[in-house]
């Protein structure tokens, strides 16, 4: 995949591509990227990329000449490209497998109160947002969708470690334990010490159910859940129940 980034801070992104997964992915000729600072087709003395709204209200927006020229200057028409902003569509685990299936993705980062909207109308094919709040820095979200789609494409990262993450089935990932087999009072937990296969895997499968109900429950709507992982999952509740009874009433 070509991966194109148009920003006025062309220091804040260039790290994330030398370091890490990312530089690897690079050196193996997975991704090719190219940075581009629209600051360059300004006009003028000052390159001026901003002005005050129409209408009145806060702050500055990001004028379309500069913006349209870079833009131009790689054909972005007829290409997927990103412009991440609160307003957007949100990424999800889903959207991002799409997107890594892309050739090219050319992102832009904005910033102040956002951008003209004859440029969004123009050459964006994607909003996206990675949540409900606002940053001040649109390179700071734009990379975080280019983390969550580039390590999706083929080679980058091991196929077998991608399959049990957070928000594969939509579940959220099991808790993972590593040496110390003790740290301070915490002991790993023993059925992982068994070297029994099934019990391993009906605990992991176990605990994703657990976590997903404790922190995301939204998700177990649309869970592809099996008979069994159903009864399981209603287990849990009805423990969970039992405990949070026995709590109260302790307290009381």
């Amino acid at each position: 995949m070509k991966i194109t980034v148009l920003t006025l801070f062309p220091e804040m992104v260039e790290p994330f591509f030398r370091s890490s997964i990312m530089k690897r992915a690079v050196e193996k000729g997975l991704i090719s990227y190219s940075i581009i600072n629209f600051r360059d087709f300004a006009e003028g003395v000052h390159k001026k990329t901003d002005d005050i709204p129409y209408g009145g209200g806060a702050g500055m927006v990001i004028m379309p000449e500069p913006l349209s020229k870079a833009l131009d200057s790689i054909g972005a028409k007829g290409k997927r490209v990103i412009f991440a902003t609160p307003s957007g569509r949100p990424l999800t685990e889903d959207y991002a497998r799409k997107l890594s299936e892309e050739e090219e993705l050319v992102f832009i980062c904005g910033h102040y109160e956002g951008l003209d909207q004859r440029v969004i109308d123009t050459y964006v094919t994607d909003e996206i947002t990675i949540g409900d709040y606002v940053l001040s820095s649109g390179e700071t979200s734009s990379l975080v969708i280019i983390d969550a789609v580039y390590r999706l494409i083929d080679g980058v990262i091991a196929a077998e470690s991608l399959e049990d993450e957070s928000f594969t089935s939509h579940l959220l990932e099991y808790p993972q334990y590593t040496r110390p087999y003790r740290y301070c009072t915490k002991s790993v937990p023993d059925v992982l010490l068994t070297g029994h296969h099934g019990h391993i895997t009906q605990w992991r499968c176990d605990e994703r159910l657990a976590k997903t109900m404790r922190n995301r429950p939204d998700l177990l709507s649309d869970a592809p859940l099996s008979i069994d992982e159903r009864k399981r999952l209603l287990s849990i509740l009805d423990q969970d129940k039992r405990t949070c009874q026995r709590w109260i009433l302790s307290e009381l």
